[in-house]
This record gives C-alpha cells, sequence and structure tokens, in this order.
C-alpha cells in the first residue's frame, strides 16, 4: 500500500480509535472516540466518512455498532498489529499500566546528562500523561533497560511521552540472551 498523508486531525483520531480498538476489542463508539480527542461526535463522523473513503476504517451497524480500524489503519500509523508483542512495562506514578505498550525508545542528547530526554512511542494513548508525572519504562525484553524519568511533553497525535531522564540502568535484571 502507498504512503497515505493524513491531516494532523485525521491521524489523531484515527490513532485514538487504534488505541481505544485495542482496549476494548470490540467496535468503538463515535461519542467514545470524540469524548477522547475532545471533539464532538458530529465531527468524528465526519473524519470517519474521509477515513472509510481511505479504506483505514470500517463502520460497524446495529445497537453495539462503531468503528474498527483496518490492516491498512495500523500501516498508515506505522504501527504494528502483532498478535503477541513483546511486552515492555510502563509505570505512570508507579501504577504499572495494563494497556499500553511500548512501541519504540528513542534517546536524546545523551552526551549531555543535564538534558537528556528519551521519546517513548506507545500503544495506547498518552491522554492520561501530565507534565511532571514520574514515568519508568522497562526492562525492554532484551538489553534490560529500565529508564525512570518526568514527563517534559507529549504528542497525543503520535502517542508519544517525552521524558527528562532522571536515571537508567542497564542490565536491570539476567538478559535472556
Amino acid at each position: 500500500m502507498s504512503s497515505i498523508e493524513l491531516t494532523d486531525s485525521q491521524r489523531k483520531i484515527l490513532n485514538e480509535l487504534v488505541n481505544l480498538y485495542r482496549e476494548e476489542e470490540d467496535a468503538v463508539k463515535g461519542e467514545t472516540i470524540a469524548d477522547a480527542v475532545g471533539r464532538n461526535a458530529g465531527t468524528i463522523r465526519n473524519q470517519m466518512q474521509s477515513l472509510k473513503a481511505l479504506q483505514l476504517v470500517e463502520g460497524v451497524p446495529g445497537p453495539k455498532g462503531g468503528y474498527k480500524p483496518t490492516a491498512n489503519a495500523f500501516e498508515a500509523l506505522d504501527l504494528q498489529s502483532l498478535d503477541e508483542p513483546a511486552s515492555t512495562p510502563l509505570f505512570h506514578n508507579d501504577e504499572r499500566l495494563e494497556n499500553v505498550n511500548v512501541q519504540e525508545i528513542n534517546l536524546t542528547s545523551v552526551h549531555h546528562p543535564e538534558l537528556c530526554r528519551a521519546e517513548i512511542h506507545l500503544q495506547g494513548s498518552v491522554r492520561n500523561f501530565h507534565e511532571g508525572d514520574a514515568v519508568s519504562v522497562g526492562p525492554t525484553p532484551l538489553s534490560k533497560l529500565v529508564i525512570d524519568g518526568t514527563v517534559d511533553g507529549k504528542d497525543d497525535t503520535a502517542s508519544v511521552l517525552i521524558l527528562k531522564i532522571d536515571g537508567m540502568e542497564a542490565p536491570s535484571e539476567p538478559p535472556e540472551h
């Protein structure tokens, strides 16, 4: 499939649909998506029509209906739709989050310890994270890296947390290899 250019609004709505669909494992109502992204239900219906035309969502009719992402949606968002992805735990204010998985960790400014940041790309929503919240990521499956940090920013559209790194440890436990 060729690359699809989505507007920021479409990307945010599609990303939220994918996150909610993973949590509920069933069709997601437009009102639920509207509440999650802070838009009205009519706007969501309009956006869903354009996302349907792009073959990124399918409508499910009936009282238990709503919207489901297609395989193309995962590709358009550059997400993997693995049945059993490797699990990297994520803790938010010392509470483990069950419906969130770490997809990617990018370290920036590692050479400058006071400015070291990590971009944590999640499969799951970042809407409940706020600046100053404590976050712990890991241990990662292979290297057993654990990153402790403080939320310095977030990108709701791409489900990315930006952490000011307070500490890193690797391996935090014996590696599996």
